[in-house]
């Protein structure tokens, strides 16, 4: 898929990935790079971090060039907060490596593992394959000691340089963040207040109470020793290298990590992206202390959801990819991702807008089956679909999303009425299973269980007498003009014509008369009067979609007067 087409961010990220690779010892592996760090559920933002790096893998990938993703779970990161919904209790962990934190459920090794394992799951279902880096693993092993050394005996040059970056790190009373400022301070790459000849790029956690609120006082680098105080009152030393309990301080943990595993590509959030931010540093940190190259960078924008401007894992309640997962096809979270530039924000429907989504899919998968669209666009829809090793699964029979979630959802999930359903408004050939229509079916079903009660549709079990007794005479004969319209009509299409085109039918025109004002007025009034009718609110489902589930007869039967 190389030089697919212009304005193609994957191709051209490739491309420089392709020019970087050539600047560096012959054979040099091309690698891209993941940091993710399991403090709390793995959000749809998180994500963003993970498929960036994805699909440019895979485009290398797909030019027949090996490329490995790494995914570095930053496992050794501290217990900053403690996340919605996990008791109150475990803030007694809070400054605590995350693999020494227990599960809050009770159900794997540690704090990590609760987080890491259903987003592993997510990655698999949306045929993401990476290699997975604890750590946790490699600070405790000692695969970094010579680069801890080398760092700690270095430290002068490098509080130089962030010396030109560091920017005093304080919150404001009264704001509500002092809290979380306190935290980062913690952890910074400041030193925790200490002057430059005091500065050490390596934090130890406390032998004692296992929490990172330590200050090194000494380094003796032969026997490479390190000795501090915490703030719990205790103080010690720790050795640097196997079995160490300390890791380096965040904007040096980083380029360091791009030497150690020559990371050629890596994405980043706008917070890591701007002037003097953690990547500007740590490409000067790569040249000038570890003798390596920065990689090849994008930066990222935000994910939302139905609104959210931004999602933090540590806060928690942000919807996560399995979430996602439940209610879009695979195919479709992917095309999330891919189909805007990175430094575009996105917004991820759970709401009403999960339709209009669905049928924007579709409508593209139609267009490109036809031979229609740009290759921009087929090349978006490539990536969506599979990689390179893999197709994803798709739904064999495309049934429009609205309507599935609307059988679902007015039969309650009986399943031999949504197979009535779906045939009686085939065009096509009859529909044997449903199991051809999933996994679509399974995603409808689910979107429609997690409705509040008031959005849930429910259909009169009988005609509205009452109302029916009360029609004008202009009602009477706009429902008349429907039900007559129902058998030469009877389609998504047709329907929508229909229901929209009545009240031109009633003024003289055509079904395809362009709408004025005061039409447009009186298909909202027709609308209305229909949904008191079926459903017994001012509003629901599409009626087109609402239509067509009910079926003819139902429909006549709640209508006719």
């Amino acid at each position: 898929m190389a030089g697919a087409t212009q304005g193609d961010w994957v191709t051209a990220a490739a491309d420089r990935v392709v020019a970087e690779a050539e600047k560096r010892p012959a054979g040099a592996p091309l690698v891209c790079a993941s940091g993710i760090s399991p403090s709390g559920p793995v959000h749809l933002g998180n994500l963003r971090e993970i498929m960036v790096p994805h699909f440019v893998a895979d485009e290398l990938r797909r030019r027949g060039l090996d490329c490995r993703h790494l995914l570095s779970w930053d496992d050794f990161d501290r217990l900053r907060k403690v996340p919605a919904g996990v008791p109150e209790s475990f803030a007694q962990h809070i400054g605590r490596p995350l693999t020494s934190v227990p599960d809050p459920c009770g159900e794997h090794p540690n704090w990590a593992e609760h987080f890491k394992v259903p987003f592993r799951a997510a990655l698999a279902e949306l045929g993401v394959q990476v290699t997975e880096i604890s750590q946790t693993e490699r600070y405790r092993s000692g695969v970094y000691t010579d680069r801890i050394l080398h760092a700690m005996r270095h430290r002068g040059r490098i509080d130089g340089i962030l010396g030109h970056y560091r920017t005093a790190k304080t919150a404001q009373p009264g704001t509500g963040s002092a809290a979380d400022a306190a935290a980062d301070a913690l952890s910074d790459d400041a030193g925790d207040g200490t002057t430059a000849a005091e500065y050490y790029p390596y934090k130890p956690y406390c032998a004692a109470c296992d929490r990172d609120f330590t200050t090194v006082t000494a380094f003796d680098e032969p026997s490479a020793r390190v000795s501090y105080r915490c703030r719990c009152g205790h103080a010690g030393t720790d050795v640097i290298g196997a079995g160490g309990r300390g890791k380096l301080v965040w904007k040096v943990d980083w380029p360091m990590r791009w030497a150690f595993e020559g990371v050629t590509f890596e994405a980043g959030g706008v917070d890591h992206s701007s002037p003097g931010s953690s990547f500007t540093v740590g490409s000067r940190l790569v040249r000038e202390v570890f003798d390596g190259r920065p990689p090849n960078y994008l930066g990222y924008s935000f994910v939302g959801t139905s609104g959210t401007a931004k999602m933090s894992g540590s806060a928690g309640g942000a919807p996560t990819p399995g979430d996602a997962l439940q209610i879009l096809e695979a195919p479709l979270v992917r095309w999330l991702y891919v189909r805007r530039r990175p430094n575009q924000s996105f917004t991820v429907a759970f709401d009403q807008e999960v339709g209009r989504l669905y049928d924007e899919w579709d409508a593209v998968g139609r267009r490109l089956a036809d031979g229609g669209g740009e290759p921009l666009e087929r090349a978006v829809r490539a990536r969506a679909v599979g990689t390179a090793g893999q197709a994803l699964p798709t739904t064999a029979r495309v049934v429009p999303f609205r309507l599935l979630a609307s059988a679902a959802d007015i039969t309650t999930g009986d399943e031999r009425q949504i197979l009535r359903i779906l045939n009686d408004v085939s065009e096509r050939d009859a529909i044997a299973s449903l199991d051809e229509v999933r996994p679509r079916l399974d995603r409808a079903q689910a979107w429609v269980a997690q409705l509040p009660a008031e959005d849930r549709t429910r259909v009169r079990t009988a005609p509205d007498r009452e109302r029916l007794a009360r029609l004008t005479a202009d009602e009477r004969a706009a429902l008349a003009l429907l039900l007559d319209g129902l058998a030469d009509h009877w389609s998504l299409d047709g329907l929508t014509s229909l229901v929209y085109g009545v009240p031109k039918l009633r003024a003289g025109l055509g079904l395809d008369a362009v709408a004025t004002p005061e039409l447009k007025l009186a298909q909202r009034e027709l609308f209305a009067l229909l949904y008191e009718l079926l459903v017994g609110r001012d509003t629901g489902p599409r009626l087109p979609t609402l239509l067509l589930a009910l079926g003819a007869d139902r429909i006549r039967s709640l209508l006719t007067p």
